[in-house]
C-alpha cells in the first residue's frame, strides 16, 4: 500500500470508520456476510501504513485457516513488511510465550505439546494405576472430555465430575484421583496438552504480572477476531494484553454465538462496553452475500431474542424475486422427497452439487435423508460425522444383528465380541477356533461353550447380551428390527456408550434413528442386505473428491455459504432441540436458526414435518417451530405438502 491509498474508494462507510478507528477500545459488531476479514486486514494494512511497527501488532483468531487467510490477505495489501506481526490462534500464541516464560511456571522451556493421542494414553496410565476395575468405569476418552471441560469453562472439577450422570454407578473421587494424576504425570514429563496452553498463560500473567505487563508494553494494538467466540479464559488474556495501550479492537457478531457447549461464553461479548467503558460501537450491517428475501426472514427471526445488540442486514444485492420457502409435509418420507425434488430442480437451473447444502440441528436428523440419497445415487458431502454405515456404532448394531438372525460370520462375531471388556483381537482368534469357526445363538450348547471361553469379567456382560438374543428369538423380532435395535440399546448399548465415548448422547441419537429405518414392512434380513448393498455401491461409485451436495449441522456450517440452502427438521423439539430448550438455552437456538438462514445466497427451503414416525411402529405429532410459526406471513411462500 502507498501512503497515497485513498481508503474510501476500498470500503462502505462502515468499515472505513473501523478500519480508520483511532486509538482506544472498539467493539466492531460484524453481522453475517458483512465483510468482517476484509474489514480486519484492511486494519492491519491501515495500521502498517500509519507507522505502527508491525511486531507491535498482535491479531488473534480461532482457527489456523483464518489465521492464514488472513495473513494472506493482509500481505496482499502492504506486502511483506507484515512478517513480523505476531498472528495465530489464541493457542499457537500462547504457545509462543511459553516457549519463553516457561521456567516460571515449572517448565523447562523445550516442554512437549501432547497430541490428543499421547493425552490419552497418559490418562490411560492414570487410569489403569488407580482403578482396578475398569469394566464399567468410563473410558479415557470421557474423562478427558470431562477435564477440557473444566479447564476451558475455568470451572470446578470436582463439581463437574460429581455432577455427571453416567448409566453405571461411578465413584466421583476415583474420577477426580484420575484427573490429579493425569496432571502430575504431565509434570512430571515436562508436557502441556492443548488447553494448558491456554490455562497456563493466563496462570503466568496471574502469578507474574511483569510478564503480563511485558507483552502488554510490546503489542500496542490487539485485533481478536470472531470474538463472541472466546471462551473466560481467552477474554481475560485478551484483557490483559490490551491493557497497557487499550488499543483493542473485538470483532464479532452476539447474533452468531452458538458454541456455549464447547466454552464460549456470551457474556464477553456483551459485557465489552462494561469492561471497556469509553469503547466505540461500530455496527456493520451491510450485507453482501444473500438476496433481500433471505435477509428479511433473518431479520425477522434474530429480533425476537431479548438481549442483544440491535442490529438489522441490510441488502447490497437486488430482490432475486422469490420469497424463502416454507413446506409443511407429512413425515419423513415426505421430506426427503421434497429435498430431492428442490435439489433436482436447482440443478436445471444451472446450480452445481457443491452450489447446494443441506442443514439441520443434529446429525441424526439426516440419516434417513442420506439413506434416500445413496438409493439415488445423487453425490454428496457429509461434513456432520461419519456416514449412517460408517459410523462404529451403527457398525456395532449392524454385528448385533446378524448375530439375532442366525449364524454370523467372523467380522460379526469379532465386532461383537471386541466390545466386551478384557476381550481382544488375539482372544477372539482363539474363540472362533475353539468354536470350529462358527457359532449359532439358537444351539445353547454352542453358547455355554462360548461363554466358558470368554474371560471371566467379560461374562456378565456377555450374559446381558446373549439374553438379548434369545428375547429376539423368544419373541420373533424378525419382522421389527427397530425394536430389536431399542432393546440393545436400553438393554446394555447405553450404558457401554456412556462409558465409551464423550459424545455418546450423539451415538445413542444415531442408534435411535438407525432404529427407525426399519420399517415394519421389512424384515431384518432384508434390511441387512440392504446395508450391505448399499456399503458395497458406495465403496465402487463414490468418488470422495467428487462435488457434492453438502450435508451438515449448521454448528459446522457456520463461516461458510452456498446459493441454495435447505433446512429439515423445522420442528419444535427437533429445532429448536429439546435438550436446549431444558437448559434455559432458547436464546442460543435462536441464534442458531438465524446462522442456517443466513448461510444462504439465493434461495432458502424450511421443511416442516408434521409427524415422526417411531421404531416398532406408530408415530408422534410435531408442531411448526416457534422460528416457523413467528415470522410474518408476508415474508414467506408457503406450500401443504409435496403439490
Amino acid at each position: 500500500m502507498s501512503m497515497a491509498t485513498d481508503w474510501a474508494k476500498l470500503l462502505n462507510p462502515e468499515q472505513l470508520a473501523a478500519v480508520t478507528a483511532g486509538e482506544g477500545p472498539t467493539l466492531v459488531l460484524a453481522a453475517a456476510g458483512t465483510g468482517k476479514t476484509r474489514t480486519l486486514t484492511h486494519r492491519v494494512a491501515w495500521l502498517l501504513e500509519q507507522g505502527e511497527s508491525p511486531d507491535g501488532i498482535l491479531l488473534l483468531t480461532f482457527t489456523n485457516r483464518a489465521a492464514r487467510e488472513m495473513m494472506e490477505r493482509a500481505q496482499a495489501l502492504a506486502g511483506p513488511a507484515i512478517a513480523t506481526l505476531w498472528s495465530g490462534t489464541f493457542h499457537h500464541v500462547c504457545h509462543r510465550i511459553l516457549r519463553r516464560e516457561a521456567p516460571l511456571l515449572g517448565y523447562r522451556r523445550d516442554f512437549a505439546i501432547l497430541d490428543r493421542a499421547d493425552s490419552l494414553s497418559l490418562l490411560n496410565r492414570g487410569l489403569k494405576e488407580l482403578v482396578k476395575d475398569t469394566k464399567h468405569f468410563p473410558k479415557k476418552e470421557v474423562i478427558a472430555s470431562l477435564i477440557g471441560k473444566a479447564a476451558n469453562t475455568q470451572g470446578d472439577l470436582k463439581a463437574i465430575l460429581e455432577n455427571t450422570l453416567f448409566e453405571d454407578p461411578v465413584d466421583p473421587a476415583q474420577l477426580f484421583a484420575v484427573a490429579e494424576r493425569y496432571a502430575e504425570a504431565k509434570r512430571e514429563n515436562n508436557a502441556m496438552d492443548f488447553d494448558d496452553l491456554l490455562v497456563l498463560t493466563l496462570r503466568l500473567f496471574q502469578e507474574h504480572p511483569q510478564v503480563a505487563d511485558y507483552y502488554a508494553a510490546r503489542f500496542r494494538h490487539v485485533l481478536v477476531d470472531e470474538y463472541q467466540d472466546t471462551n473466560t479464559i481467552q477474554s481475560q488474556l485478551v484483557d490483559r494484553l490490551a491493557a497497557r495501550h487499550r488499543n483493542l479492537m473485538a470483532v464479532g457478531d452476539d447474533f452468531q454465538c452458538i458454541y456455549s457447549w464447547r466454552g464460549a461464553d456470551f457474556r464477553n461479548i456483551m459485557d465489552f462496553p462494561k469492561r471497556w467503558p469509553d469503547c466505540r460501537i461500530i455496527k456493520l450491517e451491510r450485507n453482501y452475500r444473500s438476496a433481500p428475501e433471505i435477509l428479511s426472514v433473518a431479520n425477522a427471526t434474530i429480533a425476537g431474542n431479548p438481549e442483544q445488540f440491535q442490529k438489522t442486514l441490510l441488502p447490497t444485492r437486488p430482490p432475486a424475486g422469490r420469497k424463502p420457502l416454507v413446506a409443511f409435509l407429512y413425515d419423513a418420507a415426505e421430506q426427503n422427497q421434497m429435498v430431492i425434488r428442490h435439489i433436482q430442480r436447482a440443478l436445471q437451473s444451472g446450480y452445481r452439487p457443491q452450489d447446494i447444502a443441506v442443514l439441520y440441528r443434529a446429525h441424526y436428523h439426516v440419516m434417513e435423508l442420506e439413506l434416500d440419497l445413496r438409493r439415488l445415487r445423487m453425490p454428496y458431502t457429509l461434513t456432520s460425522g461419519q456416514g449412517v454405515f460408517e459410523s462404529q456404532h451403527a457398525k456395532d448394531v449392524v454385528a448385533y444383528l446378524r448375530f439375532c438372525v442366525g449364524a454370523p460370520d467372523a467380522f460379526s462375531f469379532a465386532r461383537c465380541l471386541s466390545l466386551l471388556p478384557g476381550v481382544g483381537p488375539k482372544t477372539i482368534d482363539r474363540i472362533w477356533q475353539r468354536l470350529g469357526s462358527y457359532f449359532d445363538p439358537g444351539d445353547e450348547t454352542a453358547r455355554l461353550k462360548l461363554l466358558t471361553l470368554l474371560p471371566k469379567k467379560a461374562q456378565e456382560d456377555w450374559r446381558t447380551i446373549d439374553g438379548l438374543f434369545q428375547d429376539y428369538r423368544r419373541e420373533g423380532l424378525d419382522e421389527h428390527g427397530g425394536t430389536a435395535i431399542r432393546r440393545f440399546l436400553d438393554g446394555w448399548y447405553a450404558a457401554y456408550l456412556q462409558r465409551t465415548y464423550d459424545n455418546a448422547e450423539d451415538r445413542i441419537q444415531d442408534v435411535a434413528a438407525l432404529a427407525s429405518q426399519i420399517v415394519e414392512e421389512q424384515s431384518v434380513a432384508e434390511f441387512l442386505s440392504e446395508v450391505a448393498l448399499m456399503s458395497n455401491v458406495d465403496a465402487e461409485n463414490v468418488d470422495p473428491d467428487r462435488p457434492g451436495i453438502r450435508l451438515s449441522t449448521v454448528h459446522q456450517a457456520k463461516g461458510l455459504e452456498w446459493p441454495v440452502v435447505i433446512i429439515i427438521w423445522c420442528d419444535e423439539d427437533m429445532f429448536p432441540s429439546a435438550k436446549a430448550i431444558m437448559e434455559d438455552q432458547a436464546p442460543e437456538e435462536r441464534r442458531l436458526f438465524y446462522v442456517a438462514l443466513t448461510r444462504a445466497k439465493d434461495e432458502l427451503l424450511l421443511c416442516v414435518p408434521s409427524h415422526r414416525h417411531l421404531n416398532g411402529g406408530g408415530s408422534i405429532a410435531l408442531f411448526p417451530s416457534r422460528f416457523i410459526k413467528e415470522l410474518p406471513a408476508d415474508l414467506v411462500s408457503k406450500r401443504y405438502g409435496l403439490y
